[in-house]
């Protein structure tokens, strides 16, 4: 029997927001609760944040003042059920 906290992973998130006041990460890594992972914000208007997540293939966006937006930083995207986007990232 392996050791599951092993697999785990720490995962960075980050986003460019220099006006606003709050920025959440979601997606199906943590059912999508916008409320959960918090990012930080340092003295450039970067937003950062470090989340343990297990190996897999998820969808998310960020969630910047109650906007959804998607990942600056991530190109690959894939359709969602409300007519936008999710970003699509693989933890190994």
């Amino acid at each position: 029997m392996g050791n599951k906290k092993s697999e785990i992973k720490k995962t960075s998130f980050s986003y460019y927001a220099p006006f606003s006041s709050k920025v959440t990460v979601a997606g199906s890594f943590n059912d999508w609760n916008p409320e959960t992972w918090e990012l930080t914000k340092n003295g450039k208007g970067n937003w950062a944040g470090k989340f343990e997540i297990e190996p897999g293939r998820y969808e998310y966006r960020f969630v910047v003042d109650g906007n959804w937006e998607n990942d600056q930083n991530n190109n690959e995207i894939v359709p969602n059920s409300l007519g936008t986007f999710n970003n699509v990232l693989v933890v190994r």
